[in-house]
């Protein structure tokens, strides 16, 4: 299988902040939308966005928490989209739509990471998988009216290193059986990927490209926040994320980074004009990521922080269409 997987030697380096990768760039007149981009890494890449001149509005399930985040940041809007509820998928979609603005930028940024106990939603589609993949792809699909209007739109997934341990369970993505949380996070994170390699594809003719962006890991965003809080202090502590005190060790070439280093990734995805006729590819530390042989289904803890390109089964074009065809007939049921 041919790959694209091919560092470009950006000059960036893991260290490299979302102002810094936006330097001499101007968004002005560009329009942006962020899920969840008034925490964690989201807020730092609207900040980032709206500071270079993008006008953005953040997806957020609760506009009013999400308020006084973003106060007093310039051109930010609030809207209420909720990734587990189709209804209010499609309502920002079509409100969208309405205003008739074209968006140039689409960061697919939201998620949750391994609920102890297995979650569905309303359809009886596991949490994981269908907030941070499911939901994800069907307001991509609702706002592509938008993004062909762009006439040149970027699509950035947020997907992390655990994809290495885990491909999509094709017979059971839902885990209605064996469910574990961290496998489920780990194949949701695939799906992003998986999700991008398709997108470009299939809409690259129409000036759309798509990107997974691995932030590395990032201690004090909220996406644990549907774990125990000891129960995320040990796990960042047992591999070397936190100090005895519980503060962040930032180590940003072996992948530990500040929120700022962390999102910087996903803005070299949405603004690098180094990428402007590449598309479909897995991004970290501000570039292309290499190929690593071989995924590692028992990698856990220190090892799968050192060990956080690319793999084989999350670029695999086959795959792609395969997860693209079985994500239409899951948000169609």
């Amino acid at each position: 299988m041919t790959h694209k997987q091919h560092p470009l030697g950006s000059g960036f380096t893991p260290a490299s902040t979302a102002d810094e990768v936006l330097a001499g760039i101007d968004l002005s007149g560009k329009n942006a939308v962020v899920t969840g981009g008034h925490v964690g890494l989201g807020l730092q890449v609207t900040r980032a966005l709206a500071r270079a001149g993008a006008s953005v509005v953040v997806g957020s399930r609760h506009p009013e928490r999400a308020a006084p985040a973003l106060a007093g940041v310039a051109r930010v809007e609030i809207a209420r989209l909720d990734l587990l509820d189709p209804a209010s998928i499609d309502a920002f979609a079509t409100h969208w739509l309405a205003s008739g603005r074209p968006l140039h930028i689409l960061c697919n940024n939201a998620g949750i990471m391994a609920p102890a106990e297995r979650t569905l939603d309303a359809r009886g589609y596991e949490a994981q998988f269908a907030t941070n993949h499911l939901g994800h792809f069907q307001l991509t699909l609702g706002l592509l009216p938008a993004l062909r209007a762009a006439r040149g739109a970027r699509v950035v997934n947020t997907t992390s290193g655990a994809t290495r341990i885990s491909g999509i369970r094709w017979d059971d993505p839902h885990f209605a059986t064996g469910y574990d949380g961290q496998l489920a996070y780990a194949q949701s994170k695939t799906a992003n990927v998986l999700f991008a390699v398709d997108l470009d594809r299939r809409w690259a003719e129409d000036g759309i490209h798509g990107y997974a962006a691995h932030p590395g890991i990032v201690v004090g965003t909220r996406l644990g926040s549907s774990m125990p809080a000891d129960q995320v202090r040990a796990m960042w502590q047992a591999v070397g994320l936190v100090d005895d005190a519980g503060r962040p060790v930032i180590d940003p070439g072996s992948g530990k980074k500040t929120p700022q280093q962390g999102a910087a990734t996903l803005v070299f995805g949405a603004t690098s004009p180094l990428l402007a006729d590449i598309g479909g590819v897995y991004l970290r530390d501000n570039d292309i990521s290499p190929l690593d042989d071989a995924h590692d289904p028992d990698a856990q803890g220190a090892d799968l922080i050192r060990s956080q390109n690319a793999v084989p089964h999350s670029v695999d074009p086959r795959s792609a269409r395969r997860l693209w065809e079985l994500s239409e007939r899951l948000i169609t049921a």
